[in-house]
């Protein structure tokens, strides 16, 4: 499957989004997104029989498809914020720009209103990290250093019980996609954090 490029996806994203915050959220995913899939592929190439990646084929996991969907995830959210306009307006637009439907269903699934099951190891990836990468963002802006290096799996978990701490954050959905991944929730906290201060200079962080 041909994909279009890096820079087509990124000039996508700026032509439907303004907010430099929801950029940056989808550069934040898009890197967690692409660690994962490495992470992965090394898992699948050393023959795991257990975790997410056992029994996935390798073609499963390709870190250019796994990037972008990470980075178009919400590319349409700012002009159709309301679900459940959002994805599925951002679902037309890009079959209108030629987009392949395996890539467009990764998207539509990271939405449980959409009805799409999550059935691949991306569509689960994508969902475990779209909300927790959100939240540790807003974590990071409240620390005296308003940096990912303060941040940890236990600051994290500190803040979810602070129901009035980032109250926009879906907290069950934090919980939910670590464990319909199949990871250890403070070790996928860790491995999120470690991708997003790959990327702090652009994150701000």
């Amino acid at each position: 499957m041909i994909l279009p490029s890096r820079d087509a996806a990124l000039a996508l994203l700026h032509e439907f989004t303004a907010s430099e915050s929801l950029r940056k959220h989808a550069y934040a995913v898009e890197a967690i997104m692409r660690a994962y899939a490495f992470r992965f592929a090394a898992d699948i190439a050393a023959g795991v029989t257990a975790g997410p990646a056992a029994g996935v084929a390798s073609t499963e996991v390709d870190e250019q498809f796994w990037g972008l969907v990470g980075l178009l995830h919400d590319f349409d959210y700012e002009r159709f914020p309301q679900a459940p306009e959002h994805p599925l307006e951002g679902s037309k637009i890009l079959a209108e720009r030629g987009w392949p439907e395996d890539f467009r269903r990764a998207i539509l699934s990271h939405a449980s209103y959409t009805g799409v099951t999550r059935e691949r190891l991306v569509e689960r990836t994508l969902f475990a990290v779209d909300e927790l990468s959100g939240f540790v963002t807003a974590v990071a802006l409240v620390k005296p250093s308003r940096s990912l290096a303060a941040v940890d799996a236990r600051s994290v978990r500190k803040k979810l019980k602070d129901k009035a701490f980032a109250r926009s954050v879906n907290r069950e959905e934090v919980v939910q996609g670590p464990a319909e991944l199949g990871v250890d929730f403070d070790e996928h906290c860790t491995f999120v954090i470690a991708a997003m201060t790959g990327i702090a200079l652009e994150l701000g962080l």
